[in-house]
C-alpha cells in the first residue's frame, strides 16, 4: 500500500503510523534481534479492532495473535500500542493520537503506561479500555507537549521510537515509567523517512536507536 505524502500541517493518518512502525521493526530486527523478539509494535487498525469489538472470539485470537510468537510461546514482554479515540474500523477518523507502553514482564501484574502530548489528556478513556483487552493497569507516564493541533500523531512515532531505544540500552521501567520529557518531535525526519530519503540534519539522538 502507498503511503500518502506528509505535508507541513497533516495529521497523521493510520498508514503513516504503520508505514513508521515498519520501518522500525527493519531496525530492531538488524540492530537489537532480542529485543524485536520481545516486542511488539501494534498497527492502528489492530489497536482500534481491540478497543472496540465486542467478539470474544475475535478478541481472544487477536489478543493471542499478539502475545504468541511462530513457537506458539508467549513471548511478548513490551507493546508499543498506538490510542486513538476514533469509533470506527479505521482509527484515523478521530481527533486525537496518544501512545502505551505495555510492561508484561511479570504476567501477573501488566501495566500499560501512557503518554499523551496533549495537555487536554483526552484520551485517557480510550487509553483504558486499550490496556483493559490487554490484561493491563493503565498509568500515567509524562511527555513532552506539543505545541499545535496536528503533531499528536508525530509525538506518538518519535516517542515509540525513544522508548524502543532506551529498551534496546538496557533502561526498564522498574522504579518509574520511562517518562518522555524531553522528547522532540520531528516532522521532517519522519517525511523523509516515509519518503525513503536520507535525513539530511543532524540525527536527534531521541530518535536513534544506537
Amino acid at each position: 500500500m502507498r503511503t500518502p505524502p506528509l505535508l507541513r500541517r497533516d495529521w497523521l493518518t493510520d498508514e503513516h503510523i504503520r508505514k513508521d512502525y515498519e520501518l522500525l521493526e527493519r531496525e530492531l530486527q538488524r540492530d537489537h534481534p532480542d529485543l524485536a523478539a520481545r516486542i511488539r509494535l501494534l498497527r492502528p487498525v489492530q489497536a482500534q479492532m481491540l478497543r472496540l469489538t465486542d467478539n470474544t472470539a475475535e478478541l481472544l485470537l487477536a489478543v493471542q495473535g499478539i502475545f504468541y510468537d511462530e513457537d506458539e510461546n508467549d513471548t511478548a514482554d513490551f507493546l508499543l500500542v498506538p490510542v486513538n479515540d476514533g469509533k470506527g474500523a479505521k482509527a484515523d477518523d478521530g481527533k486525537h493520537w496518544s501512545l502505551l507502553l505495555v510492561d508484561r514482564r511479570n504476567r501477573e501484574n501488566v501495566v500499560a503506561y501512557h503518554y499523551d502530548s496533549s495537555r487536554r489528556k483526552s484520551n485517557v478513556a480510550s487509553a483504558r479500555q486499550l490496556a483493559e483487552r490487554l490484561g493491563a493497569n493503565l498509568q500515567a507516564a509524562r511527555m513532552a507537549q506539543q505545541r499545535n493541533n496536528h503533531d499528536c500523531g508525530v509525538f506518538v512515532v518519535d516517542g515509540t521510537r525513544a522508548l524502543a531505544r532506551r529498551l534496546a540500552e538496557g533502561e526498564r521501567p522498574d522504579e518509574e515509567p520511562l517518562h518522555l520529557d524531553n522528547l522532540v518531535a520531528d516532522r521532517r525526519a519522519l517525511q523523509d523517512r516515509l519518503s525513503g530519503r536520507t535525513h539530511s540534519r543532524s540525527p536527534n539522538p531521541l530518535m536513534r536507536l544506537g
